[in-house]
């Protein structure tokens, strides 16, 4: 199928499209290849854990960033990237420690032992400084 459109060029961000179909932009939103000008401040939205893989004891949990792009990219000259980068810090069960998620994916743990648990889900900038976070609650059954 031939999609067809007609367009105004325009300063970057404020061209005028005509289609039939929904355009790239209209469904992933600006290109990550030019610079925002006012870049909405970074959000974390994170799933309570799948309820299938959580009942045999593996806990999948899903999340996504609004206004940062999850990158394996570190260092403050990051900072200045745009738009913005960071990754997330995954704490267990209030560990003295986290790990570090780079890759936007789910995450998956397993062998926590039955009981109730809890995940703290950071949104990190590129030198680490905490942006956002949320707690998941659950309980791996017996």
């Amino acid at each position: 199928m031939d999609a067809s459109f007609d367009m105004d060029a325009r300063p970057a961000g404020k061209a005028s499209v005509t289609s039939h179909a929904a355009t790239a932009r209209d469904v992933r939103g600006l290109s990550a290849l030019l610079a925002l000008d006012d870049e909405a401040p970074p959000r974390l939205i994170v799933d309570p854990p799948l309820a299938e893989p959580l009942a045999a004891g593996r806990v999948f949990i899903q999340y996504r960033t609004e206004n940062l792009r999850v990158l394996p990219v570190f260092g403050a000259g990051a900072l200045d990237v745009s738009p913005r980068v960071g990754h997330v810090h995954i704490t267990v069960d209030d560990a003295t420690w986290h790990f570090i998620d780079a890759s936007g994916e789910t995450v998956v743990l397993v062998g926590l032992a039955p009981g109730p648990h809890r995940i703290l889900f950071e949104l990190a900038d590129p030198t680490h400084r905490v942006i956002d976070s949320q707690t998941v609650r659950f309980t791996i059954p017996e």
